[in-house]
């Protein structure tokens, strides 16, 4: 039987979890906001990961939270080093999402055309209901 997932989609997995895991341990209290590690992408011979994360709270600013995740990302990997099983612990670069700001922004788009859409609509039953 096939295996459907590879062991980089696997070992990313994991990542991810143990780093969401680590991030609100290490960061919790910090004045950084909620960050959110939406997926980690492992390269095919697990030597390198790219983790997208995202941030809510107000007044935070993108660019502080991805340096500071990128400066503890050795403290990161160390600790991932010790709950992981495996030879080679891939190195860490934290990039932010931007999907979520994206589908926040299609949907504004769809909802307005879908408003422009109705307006016309009415005015024309408007129109044929006066005589």
């Amino acid at each position: 039987m096939p295996r459907q997932f590879s062991r980089s989609q696997r070992v990313g997995d994991l990542v991810q979890r143990e780093l969401a895991r680590l991030i609100q341990k290490e960061l919790g209290d910090a004045h950084i906001g909620l960050i959110t590690v939406s997926s980690a992408d492992i390269s095919p011979d697990l030597k390198y990961a790219k983790i997208y994360v995202t941030c809510l709270g107000d007044g935070i600013e993108t660019d502080v939270v991805i340096g500071t995740l990128n400066e503890m990302a050795g403290h990161f990997r160390h600790e991932l080093a010790k709950v992981l099983k495996l030879r080679v612990v891939p190195r860490l670069a934290f990039l932010y999402d931007r999907s979520i700001e994206r589908a926040r922004r299609l949907t504004t788009l769809i909802d307005s055309l879908h408003v422009e859409i109705e307006s016309p609509a009415a005015d024309k039953q408007s129109d044929s209901e006066e005589p």
